[in-house]
């Protein structure tokens, strides 16, 4: 009968009780080094990351759980909106739309250096 208890009570401490998704959160931050607070979601809701970009350079990012979590991307005259959804803990670290910038941030750098190199071979 002790087997039995401690086979049990094995049992029971080894089986995953489910861990919930971990997220970073954060309202209206203006930069996503501050923007790094986390947060435990509840079931069945997945990372959000919604960022405003406006005339360029300014950004306004909000962070959370969302249980309805659409991807999007909407340009407007004065800027832009990009909403990312992910679903593994902390997904959200980065800002979104930060890739779609940092390549062109890549071509324009490489353009520049492409373009010295073929100045200075002539």
């Amino acid at each position: 009968m002790k087997v039995f208890f401690v086979l049990l009570l094995a049992a029971v401490l080894c089986t995953d009780p489910g861990s919930s998704l971990q997220c970073y959160s954060c309202k209206s931050k203006l930069s996503n080094s501050n923007c790094q607070e986390q947060m435990t979601c509840k079931e069945n809701e997945m990372c959000k990351t919604d960022v405003i970009r406006v005339i360029g350079s300014i950004s306004i990012i909000n962070k959370g759980c969302e249980a309805s979590c659409l991807e999007e991307y909407q340009d407007f005259k004065v800027g832009s909106r990009n909403v990312s959804c992910c679903s593994s803990n902390f997904c959200n670290v980065n800002a979104a739309g930060s890739l779609r910038s940092s390549y062109g941030m890549a071509a324009g750098i490489s353009a520049t250096v492409l373009w010295t190199l073929l100045n200075n071979r002539l």
